[in-house]
């Protein structure tokens, strides 16, 4: 593919263009391995990038690092030092991102993030090892995240790592905001539930697959670190499904108007009643009248709620907590943020979007050289603000 030039609004663009030319040489030396049949590209890709940058589980003098098992889930757990006298501390449960196919909760990236939560929270963080594409697809990443986080919820594993039952949040970015919003959701709907998450946020999330024309999806098509064209190509993935079907999807043949299943879903994902002008500018819907029903058939996860969040019924959305959506102009996936944001809104949650006009997708994990970026910093730090005042 070709790349547009980057807005001016980018923050350290020369940075982010050499970081997505390494990954992109990179991802097609896999595609190569892949093409030669002697392994998928995501299992190279994944393995180069955990070989390079795995840390071990060892405990620093302020945050104790351990690695765990939930209810057969890894989990990586880092904990401030407990303080004489002190009260029950709060909590996070995360989930980091990669495409459900990519990083790892033991990676540099989230390792460093996840410590510096710890520390600057005083909180207890869960960071979730869910299995990855392609090991295993859709749902299961799903119940990973979600059979980890209901077993941390439990009163007893709570009081062993000393977490106030009142305070805590469930939280993640790109495809792990994506499991984050579907644990979520689920959570609430669950009546034999004693302990809630307090707060969900969710960084830069992917949460529908239904529209790949949204104004951001057009506007940021050809934009590092994510283009379009990966992003359908990673929801390929996530489903097991074919990669003949990516020109289909990215003309959203799939959800045309004569596509019966996808009908009762489009008001629910309605952009141009749910973003404001600022986000629509010029773009304009892409409806298929005719299209292929056959895709659905062949890929019913595009359609289903723990999936795609964004399609979740307003009764559902009336049940989530007090929620933060930080969202990156620079992104195909800033869309699916607003537009989760503003049905949250309309179902009566208390709602922050929290948008940076100048970062890009993934940025809030680059902040240790050398791919430290100005945007990572400053959308951390947002996050980390919201979280100390809310939490």
């Amino acid at each position: 593919y070709v790349y547009l030039p980057l807005p001016g609004t980018v923050s350290d663009p020369w940075k982010l263009m050499l970081l997505d030319a390494t990954f992109r040489a990179v991802q097609q030396t896999c595609h190569l391995i892949h093409y030669l049949r002697l392994s998928h590209h995501l299992i190279v890709l994944n393995y180069l990038i955990c070989t390079f940058d795995k840390l071990k589980s060892v405990s620093s003098e302020d945050i104790n690092i351990t690695d765990a098992v939930f209810d057969g889930v890894e989990v990586r757990v880092f904990e401030p030092p407990a303080k004489g006298g002190e009260e029950l501390k709060r909590s996070v449960v995360y989930i980091h991102g990669g495409g459900w196919a990519l990083a790892s909760a033991r990676t540099s990236l989230y390792n460093n993030l996840c410590r510096i939560m710890a520390e600057s929270l005083n909180a207890v963080v869960v960071s979730v090892e869910y299995r990855l594409v392609p090991e295993v697809c859709f749902p299961e990443q799903f119940h990973d995240a979600l059979r980890a986080t209901k077993h941390f919820l439990q009163p007893d594993v709570l009081a062993q790592y000393s977490v106030d039952p009142s305070r805590i949040a469930i939280s993640g970015d790109s495809a792990g905001g994506n499991l984050a919003a579907a644990v979520c959701q689920q959570l609430s709907k669950d009546e034999h539930l004693t302990i809630r998450p307090k707060l969900q946020a969710l960084i830069y999330p992917v949460l529908q697959a239904f529209d790949f024309n949204t104004p951001s999806y057009q506007q940021n098509m050809n934009m590092p670190v994510l283009p379009r064209y990966v992003m359908i190509n990673y929801w390929i993935d996530y489903f097991n499904g074919n990669y003949d079907l990516a020109q289909s999807l990215l003309i959203n043949n799939h959800t045309a108007l004569d596509v019966g299943q996808a009908l009762s879903f489009r008001g629910r994902l309605n952009w141009t009643s749910l973003l404001p002008s600022s986000f629509k500018k010029n773009y304009k819907p892409v409806i298929q009248t005719t299209g292929k029903a056959e895709i659905i058939q062949q890929i019913p996860a595009l359609l289903d709620v723990r999936a795609v969040p964004l399609l979740a019924e307003n009764e559902t959305l009336r049940l989530q907590p007090k929620t933060y959506i930080l969202t990156c102009e620079n992104d195909v996936l800033r869309d699916d943020g607003v537009m989760y944001a503003k049905r949250l809104e309309n179902a009566g949650v208390e709602v922050t979007l929290d948008h940076f006009d100048d970062c890009f997708h993934g940025c809030m994990i680059f902040t240790i050289w050398p791919t430290d970026f100005s945007a990572g910093i400053q959308t951390r730090n947002s996050y980390i603000k919201w979280l100390d005042e809310n939490l």
